[in-house]
């Protein structure tokens, strides 16, 4: 069954005053689905997010929300006819009341208030401390707060607004996978902003990279960390390094690591000068290997260890090997490339930068012979 468009942003563009933050901006929003803005502080995530709760005009484009125009030039829709939720990143509870009646405050005068209220903190798992105070909580139990109240009146959008980056490392791992759980019980769709990669991933159904006031992607985690579209969203996303090469066939390019291919091919001119993403776990410990290079840093991380790698070129990689190969700075050790994938993009100045590229930056298709 086809899911039903909820939130459609087009052709958008929103700042402050006369100041374009985001620009020509494209996205939408099934129903039931969870997205995200991913991206730097002051990449316009945050303005996106702010225009959508209708706090700011648009300059150019429209929303539209279950088919219904929110903002367009000249024209807001009043935040609090929206059916759009907010959960903000300091909570926002109110002090003098109590869990429940906190919950409660904007259903107070629905006669089933007394039945959603209570339905909402078993729901986050807080009916047992319903007559605690805010700051009687932890952090995490008044986040859970704040996203009850902003479930109660059944809003059609949810917006969450950093809002897990008032917690600790391990807190905020656990409610993130609970606010995705409790989202998809009740069905309801959200837009988050983070610029946690990991929180994004965990909480999203699809997430949207922006940079410098530009979309770059708005794809599925999967394909975001395994098919970006920019360099700049290959970079980003997950750890990696880029190492120069030439393209020899659609599907293969000649490095200092050797010939490099994969499932995909490229359009480009044969013999363009091509930059290839190498991720840490493209890279393996292989010790009888010639290809050799030196460790220049190294991070434990328990069942792995994360090395970082230079050749005799100068080039820099990360790979990650088994903790119990225990290398020391400074150690040569032998890798070899282990990549089923082949993730290209032009080099600058090349020929194949200024042949005709697609939006996505890269012209490719999947190759049959792989």
């Amino acid at each position: 069954m086809s899911q039903s468009l909820l939130l459609n942003l087009h052709n958008l563009s929103c700042g402050y005053h006369e100041h374009k933050v985001v620009q020509d901006l494209n996205l939408h929003l099934n129903a039931g689905d969870i997205g995200c803005l991913l991206g730097p502080s002051g990449c316009g995530k945050t303005t996106t997010l702010r225009a959508i709760a209708g706090f700011e005009p648009v300059h150019t484009g429209e929303i539209q929300l279950a088919g219904d125009v929110i903002s367009s030039p000249g024209f807001t829709l009043a935040p609090e006819k929206r059916r759009i939720g907010m959960v903000f990143q300091d909570y926002a509870l109110f002090p003098h009341l109590s869990v429940a009646e906190n919950v409660a405050f904007g259903i107070r005068k629905l006669a089933d208030c007394a039945r959603r209220t209570e339905e909402l903190l078993e729901l986050v798992n807080l009916a047992h401390l319903s007559k605690r105070y805010p700051h009687e909580l932890s952090g995490g139990q008044q986040q859970r707060v704040s996203l009850a109240r902003a479930l109660a009146p059944d809003p059609s959008l949810l917006l969450l607004d950093e809002p897990f980056s008032n917690l600790d490392g391990e807190l905020r791992r656990r409610l993130s996978q609970e606010v995705r759980e409790i989202l998809k019980a009740r069905g309801t769709s959200a837009i988050l902003v983070t610029h946690d990669q990991e929180e994004a991933f965990a909480v999203s159904d699809h997430v949207g990279v922006f940079n410098n006031g530009k979309l770059e992607q708005w794809d599925t985690p999967y394909n975001l960390y395994h098919e970006p579209h920019t360099p700049f969203v290959a970079s980003f996303i997950g750890q990696g390094y880029f190492i120069r090469g030439q393209l020899l066939t659609p599907d293969t390019v000649q490095t200092e690591l050797g010939v490099i291919g994969g499932n995909r091919a490229y359009i480009w001119p044969l013999g363009s000068a091509v930059d290839v993403l190498l991720r840490p776990d493209d890279i393996v410990y292989a010790p009888d290997s010639q290809l050799q290079a030196r460790i220049i840093g190294k991070t434990f991380l328990g069942a792995a260890t994360l090395y970082r790698l230079q050749m005799n070129t100068g080039s820099q990689l990360e790979a990650i090997f088994p903790s119990h190969a225990d290398h020391q700075p400074g150690e040569n050790v032998g890798i070899r490339v282990a990549a089923d994938h082949l993730v290209a993009f032009p080099a600058p100045g090349s020929i194949a930068a200024h042949a005709d590229l697609s939006e996505s930056g890269v012209r490719r298709y999947s190759s049959s012979t792989r």
